[in-house]
């Protein structure tokens, strides 16, 4: 019995997360919230303790799960270069289906952008969350380097925050609903850069 409150927070986080990824912190009502995660206000501020803290958390169980999906994928491939040019294209060809996640941006960029001005605290959080998925990729590039995957004049840090860039620019850019395959296009196109730091030895 003991782990049934448990239990019932990672419920209500999942719910949350769903809410908050499509309609955003300002987009998301109190009696929004009430009715996705079949909570009171009452258990909501006694569980959370506010809607910040809600939405804290939810951003943080988001960003948890994007790096076990990550880390998920990197393990099925024997060259990083290439587990990041099919991670690449799989993000491409996620945003562009149509049983998409409920917002197609990244909810991390999402709340970076809506919150800047409005709640530092949580576009703190939101920018701290990037600094790590851009570290992940370094750590990443570090052991292609280091398998000499990557060419001697390859900047791992440099080429982390191209990565990220274009995966945020891909996320906005689904945003705007064009053809699925432009998407992957843009998938195959931003895989392709990557051949250019690519050793051939």
């Amino acid at each position: 019995m003991a782990r049934h409150p448990r239990y019932d927070r990672k419920i209500a986080l999942e719910k949350a997360v769903g809410l908050f990824w499509e309609k955003g912190y300002h987009g998301s009502s109190m009696k929004q919230i009430e009715q996705t995660l079949d909570m009171r206000p009452g258990s909501i501020y006694a569980t959370f303790g506010s809607k910040d803290g809600l939405f804290s958390e939810a951003l943080a169980s988001y960003a948890e799960q994007g790096g076990r999906e990550l880390a998920e994928h990197m393990s099925r491939f024997d060259s990083v270069i290439e587990g990041l040019q099919a991670y690449l294209r799989a993000i491409a060809i996620g945003c562009g289906q149509d049983d998409a996640p409920p917002s197609r941006a990244c909810m991390i960029v999402k709340t970076l952008l809506e919150a800047s001005n409005t709640n530092p605290a949580l576009a703190d959080q939101a920018n701290g969350i990037l600094s790590a998925i851009e570290h992940s990729f370094e750590e990443l590039l570090n052991r292609a380097e280091a398998r000499g995957e990557l060419v001697a004049s390859a900047d791992s840090g440099r080429l982390a925050r191209l990565l990220q860039a274009q995966i945020m620019g891909l996320r906005a850019m689904a945003e705007r609903n064009p053809e699925p395959t432009a998407l992957q296009d843009l998938g195959n196109d931003m895989a392709s850069l990557l051949d250019a730091y690519r050793s051939h030895h």
